[in-house]
């Protein structure tokens, strides 16, 4: 079977890995005053921090057009691709997902199969290329739409953000009116749980939500079966500042696993504002078998 594998550009696939793996990358919009961006098209990150301390409007973000979405299928399947997998960011942050299953629906001839990664960034995007590999060895679709969710099972992360106002002001964070009452100075810690931005501590000073982000990262990773089999994400927001200091501190608690570091996306970096800092982790995709 023939299959098309399509993500959104949250997930921070290079265009050279999508050249060679054959990933069909779609932007996604920001709205900023009248004007409309195109992800890592249009705006870089540090692009739209600047034009935010310069004044300009709070930025919005949007779905792919209808239009372009019917034009990019329609094309897949006059190539004669049998089947589309798509994987998007999460559904709790982004209304995507949910139109690219109206879309399955309404156009069976697609054989459309949309995958909510219930994350984003670059670990959507380790689950992007996991879908690559079994294409590329000629696994069988429900083979790999068994194996993704596996996959996407051991995803996880833990993040802080300087401010809520971006996240409350966008509505992605579910627990909001816990936090917004005392938002000064006040650093939460936050997660994915089933696809939703959740806060769950407070912490006073960056400082200190970074020492706690670190050892929950190594208490919830010493706790997993697969412990040894698993990658690191470090991932921030125009803030290097606790980046190295991280990475040996991972490279020291596990000597033995891949580390990647990445920033924020433009789309995501709207929702988290400037200076937010993550650590995510996952099965690594080069330590098991997906050739069957």
């Amino acid at each position: 079977m023939k299959i098309a594998l399509v993500t959104d550009s949250t997930s921070a696939i290079t265009k050279q890995e999508a050249e060679k793996n054959n990933i069909i990358v779609v932007s996604i919009p920001i709205i900023i005053g009248e004007k409309e961006y195109l992800e890592n098209v249009d705006i870089t990150s540090d692009q739209l921090f600047k034009m935010q301390r310069e004044g300009a409007d709070f930025p919005k973000t949007s779905q792919p057009s209808t239009g372009d979405l019917i034009r990019l299928f329609d094309r897949l399947n006059n190539e004669g691709y049998e089947a589309i997998i798509a994987i998007t960011l999460s559904s709790g942050i982004s209304g995507f997902y949910q139109t690219l299953c109206n879309f399955a629906e309404n156009h069976p001839k697609y054989n459309l199969h949309a995958i909510d990664s219930r994350m984003t960034v670059r670990l959507q995007g380790n689950l992007v290329l996991a879908a690559a590999k079994m294409i590329k060895n000629g696994l069988d679709l429900d083979t790999i739409l068994a194996r993704l969710e596996k996959i996407r099972s051991t995803i996880d992360e833990i993040f802080v953000v300087n401010d809520l106002k971006n996240l409350s002001r966008g509505g992605r964070l579910s627990n909001a009116g816990a936090f917004i009452g005392s938002m000064l100075n006040i650093k939460p810690l936050l997660t994915f749980k089933d696809g939703n931005i959740v806060a769950f501590d407070k912490i006073r000073s960056m400082k200190r939500a970074f020492i706690k982000i670190k050892k929950l990262t190594v208490k919830k990773i010493d706790q997993l079966p697969y412990k040894d089999k698993i990658k690191l994400f470090i991932i921030d927001s125009n803030d290097s500042s606790q980046v190295d200091e991280a990475k040996v501190f991972l490279r020291e608690k596990f000597p033995e696993q891949n580390i990647s570091v990445t920033k924020f996306s433009p789309v995501i970096a709207t929702h988290l504002g400037e200076k937010s800092f993550a650590i995510g982790w996952m099965i690594d995709i080069d330590k098991i078998d997906l050739t069957k």
